[in-house]
């Protein structure tokens, strides 16, 4: 039988957030990887740890960079596409001895997943299921207890790293809004919000369904928010 990758998504942070099947594959496949920050032991490990058996090979792939330098950076740009190489070719060497290996990403593997990127190197000679995920941001506006859409609303996801401008003609241009990659970009989001008259609507959720997690009106933010948060942005007001 031919070998598989299995891409699965881990959910938001909760290990109960795990799908039944992404457990399942997790436990069935003797090669288990997943991306982490340098010096970190990796999200999507801890959060699938119950379900790793013991005796699984297990492959961590330590980014050269995460924030540490802009992704528009020459070393950056120079580092990423080897390291996606050398992590497809070490699932590869795995694959071609009739092993699966369960590639494990946060969330969903193809929203803003790492993983997609080995996909794109393996799909054109390797079997590969992928297994969705539930999103960060689905995690984040049930913990805030917001609703994100309402009716025919138009829910637009943006990268924080978006120049102010283009964030806010988005802004402008939605009813509800998704903000990423937040980090360092904070104090622009919150400059672009308050720009585009919707800061008063908009949430900061950190470590959304994880252990310490917190939810804070944009408003009343710090101006400096951890990797794992995003803002919210929640459409139509009010009931119908």
């Amino acid at each position: 039988m031919k070998s598989t990758l299995h891409i699965v998504g881990t959910g938001p942070g909760d290990p109960e957030l795990l799908t039944l099947k992404a457990a399942r594959v997790i436990a069935a496949s003797p090669v288990v990887a997943w991306f982490a920050k340098r010096g970190r032991h990796g999200h999507a490990a801890r959060i699938a740890a119950a379900h790793i058996a013991p005796g699984t090979e297990t492959l961590r792939f330590e980014y050269p960079y995460t924030t540490e330098i802009p992704v528009d950076h020459p070393d950056y740009l120079a580092a990423l596409p080897a390291f996606y190489d050398a992590s497809a070719i070490t699932c590869a060497e795995r694959l071609d001895t009739g092993q699966d290996v369960a590639l494990l990403c946060e969330g969903d593997p193809f929203f803003y997943g790492s993983a997609m990127y080995i996909f794109d190197r393996l799909a054109p000679r390797h079997c590969i299921s992928v297994i969705p995920g539930i999103p960060a941001m689905a995690g984040c506006w049930a913990q805030a207890a917001t609703p994100i859409t309402h009716g025919d609303d138009v829910l637009t996801i943006l990268p924080g790293t978006l120049p102010q401008t283009e964030l806010e003609r988005r802004l402008r241009d939605t009813d509800a809004a998704v903000i990423m990659k937040v980090g360092s970009n904070l104090p622009k989001i919150r400059a672009a919000l308050e720009a585009s008259h919707l800061l008063p609507r908009a949430t900061l959720v950190d470590r959304g369904t994880m252990p310490g997690g917190s939810v804070t009106p944009m408003a009343q933010a710090a101006a400096a928010a951890p990797y794992f948060s995003l803002v919210l942005v929640p459409g139509r007001q009010g009931l119908r």
